[in-house]
């Protein structure tokens, strides 16, 4: 009994701080979660890109849809985190797409379509799913085509976090056998053994 009582009143003292977490999440007129490193933009990918270049950020399409519990998660248990957000905040210039959305979209390849359509033409099924885009791309590529990695789904904070330092420290280019898996379990041991940043 005792022990019941003991949890009863950590889910007391837990449920305001997740009423205000969730409360904290601000949703936009088209039902999509907003953070202030999101950026507006015309949704011209080539315009994005010179943007986040003279920034000194690397450009990023993160695909969301109105009602995604995955997105909530995201929102609400890993960008929260100082960690993750600002780390964000200060590598990546990150565009917002909505999978259902009807906004106008120009691919680097000249194509137009809404949201909807690109994300069709990208193959992007599902939501939460993030493209994280080269400085330098092609031209006649597709988004999908040039996007140097792919994150499919909604992680906790530390895959998300390996995976924007991955992209950033360009390690997809390193001939070391180090792919994201390795380096992703190399991060998690040395978090385990606190000797990681």
């Amino acid at each position: 009994m005792k022990h019941f009582i003991m949890k009863l009143a950590a889910v007391a003292v837990a449920l305001p701080m997740l009423a205000t977490d969730l409360a904290a999440v601000e949703l936009g007129d088209d039902g999509l979660h907003k953070t202030p490193w999101m950026r507006e933009t015309f949704k011209d990918l080539r315009e994005d890109l010179e943007e986040a270049n003279s920034e000194g950020k690397r450009l990023v399409l993160f695909f969301e849809q109105r009602g995604c519990i995955y997105c909530t998660k995201m929102h609400t248990e890993v960008f929260p985190r100082p960690e993750v957000s600002s780390y964000i905040e200060e590598h990546y210039f990150v565009v917002q797409m909505n999978l259902y959305g009807d906004v106008e979209v120009t691919d680097f390849d000249g194509e137009t379509l809404p949201e909807k359509d690109m994300a069709r033409k990208w193959g992007v099924l599902f939501t939460p799913t993030i493209l994280f885009l080269p400085e330098e791309v092609a031209e006649g590529a597709a988004a999908t085509q040039a996007a140097v990695a792919t994150m499919p789904g909604a992680f906790g904070p530390g895959t998300t976090l390996d995976m924007f330092t991955w992209v950033a420290e360009k390690r997809y280019l390193l001939d070391n056998g180090e792919d994201f898996q390795r380096y992703h379990a190399r991060r998690i041991a040395e978090r385990n053994n606190g000797s990681a940043d």
